[in-house]
């Protein structure tokens, strides 16, 4: 036993045993090392994307400061709300009675018109922007829809258009009714009153201009995000 033991000792401490252990372990100690020289070498960047990453991160931090967006409101009186983060439109919905479901889809801005400024300023003009609602009032599967069309101002709703549709499809080529403004003023006040029951009022206009104010301002923050993510890989 005595010489087993003296054996695997002199194995153990032979030149080349003692050469392979050392060889190993440096090997070890090594690559981390080589690896971390690797990772650590700079990406080299031309000045041209320099620059608009330079610019791109400029802008989101001065939006940042400027406007700050806030979280988005779940929901509006008796409508819930669901952002659809990343498209330029929103959707609520709501019951109404023991039929009728509601479904109100309105766009971010997407117009405007110059209005003249009142009192001191009524020499200089203002900006109103314009936000487009499709409201969809059905009764059920397989019966026919009342659809609007309509114009959300900053403190009123306008009434462009009434159609109908089944199913939430609209037919091809579809007749999309006449130009409300044409219509006898009766049926005009009529018509806008019965949505003014549903709560798609001149309130609710009011409420998706604040809303697509604050969505307007963290979609841009985003896309500068996105846009400046892509240039630096």
């Amino acid at each position: 036993m005595a010489s087993f033991f003296r054996a695997s000792r002199k194995w153990l401490l032979s030149p080349f045993r003692l050469s392979w252990n050392f060889t190993h372990h440096l090997r070890v100690l090594e690559f981390p090392t080589q690896m971390q020289t690797y990772s650590s070498v700079p990406k080299v960047r031309s000045p041209f994307d320099s620059n608009i990453i330079r610019i791109l991160r400029n802008e989101v931090q001065y939006q940042t400061e400027y406007a700050p967006p806030h979280e988005p409101p779940a929901s509006f009186k008796f409508f819930s709300v669901e952002d659809c983060p990343g498209e330029v439109y929103v959707r609520l919905r709501r019951n109404f009675g023991e039929k009728e479901e509601i479904k109100v889809e309105a766009t971010m801005f997407d117009g405007c018109v110059s209005v003249p400024k009142t009192g001191d300023y009524a020499d200089k003009e203002d900006i109103h922007f314009h936000i487009s609602l499709l409201i969809d009032i059905s009764k059920g599967e397989g019966t026919d829809g009342l659809g609007f069309l309509c114009s959300a101002w900053p403190d009123y709703l306008e009434i462009m258009k009434v159609y109908n549709f089944r199913e939430s499809k609209l037919q091809p080529k579809a007749y999309m009714g006449p130009n409300i403004r044409t219509l006898d003023p009766k049926l005009q006040k009529a018509l806008h009153e019965y949505l003014e029951a549903r709560g798609v009022n001149d309130e609710l206009a009011v409420f998706l201009h604040e809303y697509m104010v604050n969505k307007d301002q963290t979609e841009l923050l985003k896309w500068l995000e996105n846009v400046k993510s892509f240039v630096e890989l």
